[in-house]
């Protein structure tokens, strides 16, 4: 099978499936074209994945077009944005037609589901790896960095936390229990809290997504404000699954990755104001938790301790 009946075959079914209004012309020319209405300004964001570095090798390829397009589309919500469409340059070993028809049907659903549309893209060959490049609009001066952390405002986080980097340890577990099978969702199907962060315009002063785990991200917000903050650890929201199943599961809230739950700094009288809106759903606002506040000065602290906590994450290129 060639390059271009790969794609034929493949992604322009993906493509042509439903296509977002904004998205003027998509695959099959030189250049997509989108449409950035009066009043919007365009945000992007592009993300590489590696087999053997993002991803185990021989991983399923449904779950891996599911997972590739959620961490993607995570930072449009920490932008607060309109999803719109994606581009997929895809490097695969060799064109196996089992496996591009499994993860053409995952990207096709993962699409649906998150409102973006494929625009276009490129397939090469050599080892796995996938590089997604996401747009999406926000109202001019609407988009929610991570430098607008004020002294004072709350710390919060959506969902719980430390789930997907308990299910690390589990990828290869044939037969997992209920409690098992709860971490491996969070890990396989990472929901990006797309329409949390649109609610959260004009309410949260900054925003992150977790990505390589709270001390790190939070860290990563609190530099870009200039401010520094001290967290609760227990206030940490944990799922029952993680609790049952780690000791560590403290550690893994802070610590680890692979959540893509949002973290977002709040004034309390906006927090108020946040959640007498009625025209947010109350189950999206029942997700958040308050775990902490901005203070002077730089750095992380937990439980109010002096020791500042150094703000890591993954690094590629931090062994050599």
């Amino acid at each position: 099978m060639g390059e271009f009946d790969l794609i034929r075959r493949y992604f322009l079914p993906v493509a042509n499936a439903e296509r977002h209004p904004s998205l003027v012309l998509g695959p099959g020319d030189d250049c997509a074209i989108q449409r950035v209405d009066q009043g919007q300004e365009l945000v992007f964001s592009v993300d590489t994945l590696v087999e053997g570095v993002h991803f185990p090798a021989n991983y399923p390829p449904e779950k891996l077009a599911r997972r590739s397009l959620a961490v993607a589309a995570s930072d449009l919500a920490a932008m607060g944005a309109e999803p719109v469409c994606f581009t997929l340059a895809l490097t695969l070993p060799k064109a196996s037609t089992d496996w591009l028809k499994a993860f053409s049907a995952g990207l096709a659903t993962a699409s649906r589901e998150f409102g973006l549309s494929l625009a276009g893209g490129d397939t090469t060959r050599g080892p796995l790896s996938l590089t997604l490049q996401v747009h999406g609009t926000v109202p001019i001066d609407g988009a929610i960095k991570r430098s607008g952390a004020q002294v004072g405002d709350l710390v919060c986080v959506s969902g719980t936390l430390g789930d997907a980097g308990a299910a690390l340890s589990l990828l290869d577990q044939p037969s997992p229990t209920a409690e098992q099978a709860a971490l491996l969702a969070r890990y396989h199907s990472p929901q990006p809290r797309l329409a949390l962060g649109k609610a959260l315009r004009g309410y949260a002063s900054a925003a992150i997504d977790i990505s390589d785990g709270l001390v790190a991200d939070l860290g990563h917000l609190l530099e870009a404000s200039g401010a520094g903050g001290v967290i609760d650890t227990h206030k940490l929201p944990l799922s029952d699954a993680l609790t049952a199943l780690r000791p560590d599961a403290l550690q893994l809230a802070l610590n680890a990755g692979d959540d893509y739950e949002l973290c977002f700094t709040i004034s309390e009288p906006s927090l108020d104001s946040l959640n007498s809106q009625k025209t947010h759903p109350e189950a999206m606002l029942e997700r958040l938790t308050v775990i902490g506040r901005v203070r002077e000065g730089p750095g992380l602290s937990l439980d109010g301790v002096s020791t500042q906590v150094q703000s890591g994450g993954y690094d590629h290129f931090g062994s050599q």
